[in-house]
């Protein structure tokens, strides 16, 4: 027979504490009321309509497609209807609070940081030795060898090999700064450049592609939100949270957890 354990609210907030949970659950507390308050105070208000395709959003996000898969996620994250309605409309205030504030401004602030917005497709091997690097650049330079060949060569792990060192699309900040300025520095594509030592080792890097930035629908939306989660964090940070507890159950230290004098 298994046994009936009790978790109450005090609970749940003292493991919370204990797991360090509290200070990232009073900020998701605070960005909401901050949220709602400039909501209300710019003359925002959410339609049934926006709920509606919000609220089929986040179930197709969930993979929730017959209403008993629904109500089986509202009851795992125990949830009632209304608190469901609560978290759809605070998502959608969060939206057109962003675009309230941040749209007119997103053009502007693309074309002052472009260049953090440039991307590269580039492929890599890192060694050991920067004399066979700089052997490997000029083979590679005269093509007496492919990069795909040095790759399969000098690539220890079997699923970068495989790709021949493929990094992706990378953007301007997700390179170490020296390599960075290497990169973007190319004028031609399907260029290598010439070794670059980190404390990694010593970066051999085939550039396919520069991709210049194009300020599309999807990087608009993704400006305006960098802006609106910049507003919000400065918001919560001049705010002044008082947090007040139904009850205070935390224990004293005792005189040996306390740091010495």
């Amino acid at each position: 027979m298994s046994k009936r354990l009790t978790i109450s609210c005090e609970d749940i907030i003292h493991n919370m504490k204990l797991s360090y949970q509290f200070p990232s659950v009073v900020e998701a507390i605070a960005t909401s009321k901050i949220i709602s308050d400039a909501a209300v105070e710019a003359g925002i208000q959410v339609q049934p309509e926006e709920l509606q395709q919000a609220g089929d959003r986040v179930r197709f996000a969930n993979k929730l497609v017959k209403a008993t898969d629904t109500w089986a996620w509202l009851k795992k994250h125990h949830l009632s209807l209304d608190e469901f309605e609560q978290l759809i409309r605070i998502n959608v205030l969060s939206s057109k609070l962003a675009h309230h504030l941040f749209s007119k401004q997103v053009e502007t602030f693309f074309f002052a940081h472009q260049l953090n917005y440039m991307a590269a497709v580039t492929y890599e091997v890192v060694l050991d030795d920067r004399d066979l690097a700089l052997e490997l650049f000029y083979a590679l330079q005269e093509n007496e060898i492919s990069f795909p060949e040095v790759a399969r060569q000098y690539i220890q792990d079997p699923q970068l090999r495989r790709a021949w060192g493929y990094q992706g699309i990378r953007y301007r900040q997700d390179f170490r700064p020296e390599i960075a300025t290497a990169v973007f520095a190319t004028t031609t594509p399907a260029q290598i450049i010439k070794p670059i030592v980190s404390s990694k080792g010593v970066h051999l890097i085939w550039v396919e592609e520069i991709i210049h930035p194009k300020l599309d629908e999807a990087l608009r939306m993704n400006i305006q939100q960098d802006l609106f989660s910049s507003w919000l964090k400065q918001q919560i940070e001049q705010a002044d949270v008082d947090i007040q507890l139904a009850s205070n159950n935390d224990l004293q230290p005792s005189k040996e957890l306390l740091p010495s004098a």
